[in-house]
């Protein structure tokens, strides 16, 4: 079972490699005007989107796997496991939210300056924070 902790893991560091840095390419990609770079950072956004969901798909397989084996009875009165989950569908949520910006990029009908990506690109420092402290200490 080790194993499948450790790809769990593996996986979501590849998911949060995207989830800090697609945030980063719509930042440069704000500053942006010609053409040749709008071009370039579509392409990489999309390539970095299809990577990190394949990451964020294997965390959850690897986490459920995880779930099912330490038996989801045994947990059901852990509210650290709770909270934990509630918070990886808060970042889920971010994820689709990533989508649908990049998408508004590749439109070419954005409507953030920089510095708004630049506060969206905090929010999952803060979840990882949470996510692994209730991981590792399961405090309630």
């Amino acid at each position: 079972m080790l194993w499948v902790k450790g790809l769990h893991i593996v996986f979501m560091v590849t998911w949060f490699a995207g989830l800090f840095y697609l945030p980063r390419l719509f930042v440069y990609h704000a500053e942006t005007s010609d053409t040749i770079s709008i071009s370039r950072f579509i392409t990489m956004e999309r390539r970095l989107y299809t990577m990190m969901t394949i990451g964020a798909t294997g965390t959850a397989l690897f986490g459920g796997w995880l779930l099912i084996d330490y038996a989801w009875a045994a947990y059901r009165g852990m509210g650290w496991l709770h909270l934990k989950l509630a918070l990886v569908a808060a970042l889920l949520a971010y994820h689709v939210y990533l989508w649908q910006l990049m998408r508004t990029f590749r439109a070419g009908r954005n409507r953030h300056d920089s510095r708004f990506y630049r506060i969206v690109n905090e929010a999952p420092s803060l979840l990882l924070i949470a996510i692994v402290l209730l991981a590792v200490a399961k405090p309630f």
